[in-house]
């Protein structure tokens, strides 16, 4: 990771209506030049107009957003898109249980200088992000650890500096510093055993988030749009039908679990493996049973196999019931 970027300020203004399709009179700073902080732009991607504006309003007015929603919805893919578009440095920071204070504050290293060993203090991405025009991503923000998580709660307001102790220097934010996260349970923890490894987070911690974004799964018919341009070899009316089957099936899972009859669902990104796979082994049967099936408890086969027959109108393989 390089220490300096392009541009320290954003140099343009670009209109959320043109860019993002949003039906609203508002302007939001951007960069002219990308650099390899940048994500790329996914042309395929489909915005959810209401986490858009929440992610753009923190762009726009240095406000914290928190994305929350289920797994696969492309929440972190969200917030990395909206920065792709205004061509915003953004670093994405997965918060699992390897990632502690140190790897966030930074530590001491030896290094050797004129040939001989010296300890110096070598920056963690925290403080190195606060002092750049950077978007910094806590990705499973509910997964984080207590003493991680109390570093965080330091800067979330938004003139909030980090004092690092043992260097005996304040770290004050820079202009176009923005802090987003993303979570799965909104610090509520594991309620439904689907989240395995997520913590109860303080709320004094998640009441100094400004915003909180709910982003769920598309609409069928953008769903179907996304599984299309992510598997353009399906094509032609034939596998137009069949990937509007999938998405339906998706649907029931994802009405079953919410009624308690599944104990998983299908996500987007699932959809998009079984579009895969289909191409793969050339069997949609075994495709299904590989990219989810097998995930299922095998209590629950049956529900499943009377989703799929809703959906495709005939009876799923015997073969594909098989571990």
């Amino acid at each position: 990771m390089t220490n300096e970027l392009k541009s320290d300020t954003p140099d343009r203004e670009l209109s959320v209506r043109d860019i993002f399709g949003i039906d609203i009179d508002m302007m939001i700073p951007a960069f002219s030049h990308r650099d390899e902080h940048v994500p790329e732009v996914d042309e395929a991607y489909r915005f959810n107009p209401d986490a858009t504006l929440a992610i753009l309003v923190g762009f726009q007015r240095n406000r914290r957003v928190l994305v929350q929603g289920l797994h696969g919805s492309g929440k972190s893919t969200h917030i990395e898109q909206v920065a792709a578009r205004l061509n915003w440095p953004c670093i994405r920071v997965n918060l699992d249980g390897q990632m502690s204070r140190l790897d966030l504050i930074g530590k001491d290293i030896v290094v050797v200088r004129d040939g001989e060993q010296v300890t110096e203090f070598a920056e963690g991405i925290l403080p190195w992000a606060l002092q750049r025009p950077v978007a910094l991503v806590f990705d499973e923000y509910d997964a984080g650890r207590p003493d991680v998580m109390f570093v965080i709660q330091r800067v979330l307001e938004r003139a909030g500096s980090l004092t690092l102790l043992d260097q005996n220097r304040v770290i004050r934010p820079h202009p176009y510093f923005r802090l987003l996260a993303t979570a799965n349970t909104v610090g509520l923890g594991n309620l439904n055993g689907l989240y395995h490894g997520t913590q109860r987070l303080n709320h004094a911690q998640i009441d100094r988030w400004d915003i909180v974004a709910a982003l769920n799964y598309l609409p069928a018919n953008e769903e179907i749009a996304i599984v299309q341009a992510r598997v353009p070899q399906m094509s032609g009316a034939v596998d137009d039908q069949l990937i509007a089957s999938m998405v339906a099936l998706a649907g029931l899972t994802r009405e079953g679990f919410r009624a308690g009859d599944l104990s998983t669902l299908m996500s987007p990104r699932t959809v998009i493996m079984w579009a895969e796979n289909t191409q793969l082994f050339h069997d949609v049967d075994a495709a299904f049973r590989v990219s989810f099936l097998n995930k299922c408890d095998e209590a629950e086969y049956p529900i499943v196999a009377e989703y799929y027959q809703r959906c495709f109108n005939r009876e799923l393989s015997d073969s594909a019931c098989l571990q």
